[in-house]
């Protein structure tokens, strides 16, 4: 009889296999084989939600070096897993529709699925260590062989900076299981073999740097508005490099249960360290003039907020981030594609175009109601998650939270003005006619934004899967 704790396992392959296919499948077989991959994936994931999460599945991978297979998906993994697998089958079908002999890009984005679903699955810092280089080689790929003309100088920031990141990493990892006495890397092992004293938060800062650059955090998010600006112009790199902001996921599963000293000593400036990253984003997403820079430094002022959540280590407030890290995947990388729709129809990605409001109605409605999800308005999934944020840091520092609280200010006024801009400012004479959205353009931007509007509106399927999660994670905290 199947082992139902054996889907998580397919679920992170099968993309794999997917991007394997497609290398060997004729030219006018690619896109079908992208999409059914794809497609099967999501479906294993709500299968998966259905059951209500997975089991843990342990086996020894590696004996002699105590590295085990650990995966599971449930509570905040299997939410972000399903995220990331519905956002993958979206930038599948626009990928067929946008990219000329799309084959090489389907077979990167199936490729970086199966590296971002591994991240969410693993329960061994090994493991997991393995799933977050993994999906770095695609991402990079993508830069390289679709990216502008200095892609080089954006590829080898954001390469040194990661690897930087993971070079650190690796040595934290290390120093936890030898340091901690661990018999393994698996995650239910290192936790009953804590690093006590000041070993535990040097080595909690190793491993912080890491996802600092993954979230990103300031200073360490020089790499994020290159990597995006210099990206292909359709978005579909944008939305995977998207997903791949785990940094916020990797602290909440593994830096508060294995450095949970380290978390409460340092939690002052890192939630300075996080407000200041809202606010300062929001600020510069004002100045830019480029949509691709816009939205890089919009989401760096998300992440701004998730790191908030998760270094308050207050339960609402640690929820909320985890709401918001899931759901902004879908609206930002949505207004990445529209963008890419944007720049598709008038060769151009700067803010000051003007008019197009005119002749594509429906992009530019679609548009706008993707930035009120983007600004947290109520009835989409970027308010609950914004608001449970504020509202728990609240509890632990008012000034931090009323600092980062400006953000929201701030990002009404960099969106709407930019919206502003862009839509409704006379069109240019001589400007060519904008078409409207044709065909699957109505999906691509239409079901990301019906799952922000779903989960605004009705949220407890999402809190009652993340409540249990973070009550566990905090527990060695006494809760907040």
């Amino acid at each position: 009889m199947f082992d139902p704790q054996w889907l998580p396992t397919i679920m992170i392959f099968l993309p794999l296999l997917g991007s394997l296919l497609i290398l060997v499948t004729p030219g006018r077989w690619r896109d079908e084989v992208a999409g059914f991959m794809a497609a099967v994936t999501l479906g294993l994931g709500l299968m998966i939600w259905y059951a209500g999460g997975s089991g843990l599945l342990s086996l020894n991978w590696i004996p002699a070096l105590g590295i085990t297979y650990s995966v599971e998906l449930s509570g905040v993994s299997l939410a972000l897993a399903m995220v990331t697998a519905f956002m993958s089958f979206i930038a599948v079908l626009y990928a067929a529709r946008r990219i000329p002999n799309p084959g090489t890009m389907l077979a990167l984005i199936l490729a970086m699925e199966t590296g971002l679903l591994g991240i969410f699955a693993a329960r061994d810092l090994i493991l997991f260590y393995v799933f977050f280089e993994d999906a770095l080689l695609p991402s990079l790929l993508m830069l390289a062989i679709y990216g502008k003309a200095h892609r080089m100088r954006a590829l080898v920031k954001f390469a040194a900076y990661t690897l930087f990141g993971s070079l650190l990493m690796l040595v934290s990892i290390i120093g936890v299981r030898y340091l901690g006495g661990s018999p393994t890397f698996a995650l239910v092992d290192l936790k009953q073999h804590l690093v006590t004293g000041p070993a535990q938060t040097w080595l909690y800062i190793g491993f912080l740097t890491a996802m600092a650059v993954k979230l990103p955090l300031w200073p360490l998010h020089a790499w994020l508005p290159d990597f995006h600006e210099q990206n292909h112009d359709s978005g579909i790199p944008d939305v995977m490099g998207t997903l791949y902001k785990v940094g916020g996921y990797g602290l909440f599963t593994f830096a508060i249960p294995l450095f949970p000293d380290a978390s409460l000593e340092l939690r002052p400036i890192l939630m300075g360290l996080a407000a200041f990253t809202a606010l300062y984003s929001a600020w510069i997403a004002f100045g830019q003039k480029d949509w691709k820079r816009l939205l890089a430094y919009a989401g760096l002022s998300h992440m701004g907020f998730v790191a908030l959540g998760v270094f308050s280590l207050n339960e609402t407030a640690v929820i909320g981030a985890m709401y918001l890290l899931a759901f902004q995947n879908l609206y930002t990388g949505a207004l990445f594609l529209s963008v890419g729709m944007v720049q598709e129809r008038i060769g151009s990605l700067d803010t000051r175009v003007g008019g197009l409001m005119t002749g594509a109605g429906a992009l530019g409605g679609m548009t706008m109601a993707l930035w009120f999800a983007s600004i947290a308005v109520p009835g989409f999934a970027g308010f609950i998650g914004e608001f449970s944020v504020l509202l728990g840091a609240y509890q632990v520092s008012p000034w931090l939270a009323f600092t980062a609280g400006l953000t929201v200010i701030a990002a009404a006024a960099y969106a709407l003005t930019a919206f502003q801009t862009t839509f409704w400012q006379s069109r240019p004479l001589g400007g060519v006619v904008v078409r409207d959205l044709v065909h699957t353009e109505w999906l691509i931007l239409g079901l990301p934004l019906a799952v922000a509007i779903f989960f605004g509106v009705y949220s407890a399927p999402a809190l009652n899967l993340m409540q249990p999660a973070v009550k566990s994670v905090l527990a060695a905290l006494g809760g907040n």
